[in-house]
């Protein structure tokens, strides 16, 4: 005689394993409601959900944001003129009228400060999105083509490698930006820009080249070109893809690195000029004046050091994000 219990184990599915084809029931019938919604994420999906949980992200999204408002729309900010000044205002300190005072020539500190972050969050925004997209392009042509011409391209970019970037800086700004020049604003920031693009791309030329180099003998590449895929479709639904992240990393970083980078050739007085305002150009007029007049350079310099440190911060909440091994 055969025990009905043994029977009922042996002949009665569990309710949560899947039935068999053509059964009719849902093979997630056992699960969750919440894991029933939930679909695969890849990796920009798992970085995001990872970065939300990371105060650091906020903050420093929140000041970028802050900055980018203020660069594009320095009215909701300030009324004040920033490029006009009075000279009975020379050197005021900081008042109920004047929070950060008058500089030199009579003008508004603060105006200054707000109007100033457009020119430096544009040159650098604008320097790293050409320095990613030509530095890139660079890496993945000699990544994934080899041979001859990666050998030439990784020998012109070992070239502008070894270029000191303040030597570099000095030779094409003061070429097309000099003294006797009379260019405009907009002039003088693309020059800038330039500047900065010729002098960087080879690092990112190398970033990428590597990350192509590692993930084109990867199994999907090759059945990809076993099933007959041409180069472009390869380029652009499998390789780029999956070589973005590192890009993505150095790319925040690299806009606070230009953000410096600009302030630094301002300062020194081959960067932006007048009738550019940026903190960089407010701080090399206030280095005379900083035993006398400190807040002539405080409220600037302020501004630029949380700029470069969101910027940076970012980047490092991103990285940590998109590497599995840091999570």
């Amino acid at each position: 005689m055969s025990d009905p219990s043994t029977a009922s184990i042996v002949s009665t599915p569990p309710a949560t394993m899947p039935t068999e084809a053509g059964s009719g029931a849902p093979t997630n019938a056992g699960l969750p409601e919440n894991a029933k919604k939930q679909k695969p994420r890849g990796l920009l999906g798992d970085a995001w959900r990872d970065l939300r949980r990371k105060p650091l992200f906020w903050i420093s999204a929140s000041f970028i944001l802050l900055f980018v408002v203020m660069a594009a729309f320095p009215s909701l900010f300030t009324s004040g003129d920033a490029v006009n000044g009075a000279l009975e205002r020379s050197r005021v300190e900081p008042s109920s009228s004047a929070w950060f005072g008058y500089d030199v020539q009579g003008r508004d500190v603060y105006a200054r400060v707000i109007y100033g972050a457009r020119a430096s969050i544009v040159v650098a925004l604008l320097s790293t999105i050409l320095t990613l997209v030509f530095g890139g392009a660079m890496g993945i042509i000699a990544g994934y083509r080899g041979g001859w011409v990666d050998a030439v391209l990784s020998r012109i970019a070992d070239i502008f490698f070894g270029l000191p970037f303040v030597l570099g800086s000095i030779v094409i700004l003061t070429t097309f930006n000099g003294s006797g020049t009379d260019n405009g604003e907009w002039t003088i920031m693309g020059l800038v820009i330039l500047s900065l693009t010729v002098l960087s791309w080879p690092v990112v030329m190398r970033l990428m080249r590597s990350s192509v180099l590692a993930t084109k003998e990867a199994d999907y590449i090759v059945a990809a070109r076993a099933l007959g895929a041409g180069t472009g479709r390869i380029i652009l639904k499998h390789l780029l893809p999956n070589c973005l992240a590192p890009l993505l990393v150095y790319g925040t970083i690299m806009v606070g690195s230009f953000i410096g980078a600009e302030a630094t050739l301002s300062f020194l007085g081959i960067g932006l000029k007048s009738p550019v305002v940026s903190w960089g150009i407010m701080i090399s007029e206030a280095q005379n004046y900083i035993r006398v007049s400190p807040f002539l350079l405080f409220f600037p310099s302020a501004f630029l050091v949380v700029a470069v440190l969101s910027f940076v911060m970012l980047g490092e909440a991103v990285r940590e994000a998109l590497d599995p091994k840091l999570r």
